[in-house]
């Protein structure tokens, strides 16, 4: 087989998720009507995605900064935020244009509702211990909900009061349902535990979707930015059925050797890659071949 039949293919189910492509949608039409428009935080855990939206005038910013900004426009991203910084946007005359995820949002909002509904419910989300949404869902309840990220975090509940689980929408389902059944375990008797399984399934689809991908190549270039959760997961599962699976981030991380001797690469990325990222990786891997 020559270098010119080598199977170069990209993942066709990679890319950005609807919460992401609708936040640079916003981001992009407000640009084109002003400039500077500020994100708070980085509009996408993507660092080549993020130059490209600095360039066209997007300033990412952070709480701190933002405190400081009177009658600005600040984008807020697909995570989410808790209800203080619209408080602080609201006392800084700031216009809000809410990029906030649809999926995340209604989180939010039940989360909210438990809480309030039942002051003496534990609630308990769980998710990545400082990641964006999380401080956004944690914000609901005025910073009194527990984040466990897994069994090592359970000491943190106090299984003789109810508790009323929620995830994080990017987590793993297998991970939140091994949690269910050890907070049951825990649980003392008689005790309420709710549960729901609010993980987003556009996201949580895309692990069997990426293994049988992976598993028809004789190399993977997974590629995601060093800052995305949703890529170390979907990077985890991609090595575990092809070990010849490599991060990508940028395509001067592309090491020659990886891609000699084979008949077949797959490119594919996490819910935070661009499309045209992916292109790219795939253009430099033929201009590597040739």
């Amino acid at each position: 087989m020559g270098k010119e039949d080598i199977v170069i293919e990209i993942d066709s189910g990679s890319g950005f998720c609807f919460g992401v492509v609708n936040a640079i949608n916003k981001a992009e039409q407000e640009l084109r009507l002003s400039v500077p428009l500020y994100c708070l935080g980085d509009i996408v855990h993507n660092g080549l995605e993020v130059k490209r939206l600095a360039a066209l005038g997007l300033q990412t910013i952070d709480h701190e900064t933002m405190r400081s900004l009177r009658k600005v426009k600040v984008l807020l991203r697909a995570h989410g935020e808790p209800p203080s910084t619209y408080r602080l946007a609201k006392e800084n005359g700031i216009t809000v244009i809410d990029a906030s995820c649809p999926v995340v949002l209604m989180l939010q909002k039940r989360i909210r509702t438990a809480y309030e509904k039942n002051p003496d419910t534990q609630i308990v989300i769980y998710g990545k211990n400082g990641h964006a949404e999380v401080l956004g869902l944690v914000g609901q309840t005025d910073g009194k909900a527990i984040v466990v990220d897994g069994e090592g975090d359970l000491y943190k509940i106090d299984f003789s009061r109810p508790v009323t689980l929620f995830s994080q929408t990017t987590k793993s389902v297998e991970g939140f349902n091994a949690l269910v059944e050890r907070i049951k375990e825990c649980m003392a008797e008689g005790v309420e535990f709710c549960y729901f399984d609010t993980i987003c399934r556009q996201v949580a689809n895309r692990i069997p979707h990426i293994r049988s991908f992976a598993a028809r190549f004789d190399v993977i270039l997974f590629v995601s930015g060093a800052k995305s959760s949703n890529g170390k997961v979907l990077l985890g599962q991609c090595r575990a059925v092809n070990p010849h699976t490599h991060l990508v981030s940028e395509v001067e991380d592309i090491d020659k050797r990886w891609i000699e001797d084979v008949q077949s690469i797959g490119i594919c990325g996490a819910t935070s890659t661009p499309k045209w990222l992916m292109e790219e990786v795939a253009m430099r891997v033929r201009q590597l071949l040739s």
